[in-house]
C-alpha cells in the first residue's frame, strides 16, 4: 500500500513539473491554436509517457527489442527535461527583471516622444511652418501679380487685395511607434520568448554535450597511491579500474569493444571490473558482453558484482563473465606478488543471502601485507578501515552523472570520485565508464583510471 501511495505521489509530481514548463516553454510563447502550439504540447505528453513506459518496460521485463525503441527517446526526455526544468526555474528570476528593462525603456521613449510634441506645438514659427506660410503666401503673390498685368494698375489692386494672415499649418499627429504603443501583452509575449528559447537552448546543448561524452567512450585518467606496506618489488604495478559500463538497451556491444580497446592501450598488470557492468539479462546481452574476453592484462582480469548485476541476475552473470575469462572475486581473495587483492559482493546482494563477507575475504591474511579490495560501493569504506585494507577501488556514484545530482550523490555516498584517505585505508571511486539511464554525463565526464601503486619504501 506504502508502495503504491508513492508512486502515486512520484507520478503526480512528475505531471505537475511537466505542466509548469509545458506553460512557460510553449503556452506562453505561442498563440492559441496555432502548429506551434499543439506541435509543442504533443512533445509535452509523449515525452513523459515514453520515459514511464521505458521505466516500466525494464522492470517488468518486456522484450528486449521493446526496451530498445523505448529507450533511447524515454531517457533522452528525462535528461533533456531535467535541464529544462532548470533552466526554466532559473528564468524565472531574470523575467521580472527583463520586464523592468523593458518598462523603463518603452518609458522613457513615451516621455521623449511627448516632449517633441509639445515643443513643436509651443513653437508655431519654426522653420517648418513659416516654409508653409510662404508658400500660401506667395500663392497670392502671384494673383496680384497677373492682376497688376492685366489692368496696368498695381497699387491700386494691391490696397485692394487682403492678404491674409499667415497662420500656423496644424501640425501632424505624432504616428505611433512600436516603442510607444501599449507594450503590455506584447512584451510579456516578447519576455516569455527570449526566456523560453534561452531555456530550450540551453538545456538541448547540455543533453547534446554530454550525450556526445558518453558515446565516445571514457577518457583514461592516471594516479598514483602510495601504499606504506606495498615492497619495493611491486613498486610501479599498474591496475585498470572500470566500473559502471552498464551494457543494455543503450549501450552495446559496441560500446563493450570501445571499452575493451581503451583498457588494452593502457597496457595495465592487472584488470579489476568493479560492478555493474550490465543492465539485462544474459540471454539479451551475451553478445554485448562478448569483447570483454579480448582483455588483457599481465595478471588477469578480476570482477566483483554490483547492484545492478543482483537486479539483472548476480549468478548468471558471474558465471558469465567467468567463462569470458574474468576471474569473479565472490568475497574471495588472492596472492599477487607483493599484496593481496580481495573482493566483496556489493550489499544488494544481502536481499538474496549474497551480500559482502568481509570475514571469508579478508578475516586470516597476513596483515602485514598490503591489502587491495575491489568493492562496488564507497559505503563499505567503513568495513575496509576495521580490516586493515590499505586501498579501495569502488565506483557506483558515476561522479553524480547529470549535474546538480552530484549533490543527491554526496549525502548517500562517503565519496562521490577520486581519491580520499579514511584512517589508514585510501578509498578511490571512478566515475564509472558508461551511463546508467540516459546516457548522458554533465560535469561527471567518464573515466577508466589507471592506478599506479607505489612503495614507500623505493
Amino acid at each position: 500500500m506504502v508502495n503504491v501511495f508513492v508512486t502515486i505521489a512520484v507520478l503526480a509530481a512528475f505531471g505537475a513539473l511537466h505542466w509548469y514548463a509545458w506553460r512557460r516553454l510553449i503556452r506562453d510563447t505561442t498563440c492559441r491554436g496555432s502548429a506551434v502550439r499543439r506541435a509543442g504540447s504533443v512533445v509535452f505528453v509523449a515525452g513523459p509517457l515514453l520515459t514511464v513506459g521505458t521505466l516500466v518496460a525494464g522492470r517488468a521485463g518486456a522484450p528486449f527489442l521493446l526496451q530498445q525503441i523505448l529507450a533511447w527517446p524515454g531517457y533522452l526526455w528525462l535528461a533533456l527535461f531535467l535541464y529544462l526544468l532548470l533552466a526554466l526555474l532559473a528564468g524565472e528570476i531574470v523575467r521580472p527583471l527583463l520586464r523592468r528593462r523593458l518598462a523603463r525603456r518603452d518609458t522613457g521613449a513615451e516621455h521623449k516622444t511627448r516632449r517633441d510634441a509639445e515643443a513643436t506645438a509651443a513653437h508655431p514659427g519654426e522653420p517648418g511652418a513659416e516654409q508653409d506660410g510662404e508658400l500660401v503666401l506667395a500663392g497670392k503673390l502671384r494673383s496680384v501679380t497677373t492682376q497688376r498685368d492685366e489692368s496696368g494698375d498695381a497699387r491700386d489692386i494691391a490696397e485692394r487685395v487682403a492678404v491674409p494672415a499667415l497662420a500656423p499649418a496644424p501640425a501632424p499627429e505624432p504616428e505611433q511607434s512600436p516603442a510607444t504603443a501599449p507594450a503590455g501583452p506584447s512584451r510579456r509575449l516578447f519576455v516569455s520568448r527570449v526566456v523560453g528559447g534561452a531555456a530550450a537552448a540551453l538545456a538541448v546543448g547540455a543533453v547534446a554535450h554530454g550525450t556526445y561524452g558518453v558515446l565516445r567512450g571514457p577518457q583514461v585518467k592516471r594516479l598514483t597511491v602510495p601504499l606504506a606496506k606495498l615492497p619495493r618489488s611491486a613498486h610501479g604495478f599498474r591496475i585498470a579500474v572500470v566500473s559502471d559500463v552498464h551494457l543494455g538497451p543503450i549501450l552495446g556491444r559496441g560500446f563493450s569493444q570501445l571499452v575493451v580497446d581503451t583498457i588494452n592501450a593502457t597496457q595495465p598488470d592487472l584488470i579489476a571490473v568493479v560492478g555493474d557492468l550490465v543492465d539485462g539479462s544474459v540471454e539479451d546481452l551475451g553478445s554485448a558482453v562478448q569483447p570483454l574476453a579480448q582483455l588483457r592484462a599481465r595478471h588477469g582480469a578480476y570482477f566483483v558484482t554490483g547492484n545492478h548485476e543482483y537486479v539483472s541476475g548476480a549468478e548468471q552473470w558471474v558465471d558469465k563473465v567467468r567463462d569470458l575469462g574474468l576471474r569473479p572475486l565472490d568475497n574471495a581473495r588472492t596472492e599477487l606478488p607483493g599484496f593481496d587483492l580481495a573482493g566483496v559482493n556489493d550489499v544488494r546482494g544481502e536481499d538474496e543471502g549474497q551480500g559482502p563477507d568481509f570475514i571469508r575475504a579478508l578475516g586470516d591474511r597476513d596483515r602485514s601485507r598490503a591489502a587491495v579490495l575491489l568493492a562496488h560501493q564507497p559505503v563499505v569504506v567503513h568495513d575496509a578501515v576495521r580490516h586493515g585494507v590499505d586501498l579501495q577501488l569502488s565506483g557506483h556514484t558515476h561522479g553524480g552523472q547529470l549535474w546538480p545530482t552530484n549533490f543527491i550523490a554526496e549525502l548517500a555516498n562517503p565519496t562521490v570520485a577520486g581519491l580520499e584517505r579514511y584512517g589508514d585505508t585510501q578509498l578511490y571511486v571512478s566515475r564509472g565508464a558508461g551511463a546508467w539511464g540516459p546516457p548522458v554525463r554533465v560535469g561527471a565526464p567518464s573515466d577508466i583510471t589507471v592506478v599506479q601503486l607505489a612503495s614507500r619504501q623505493a
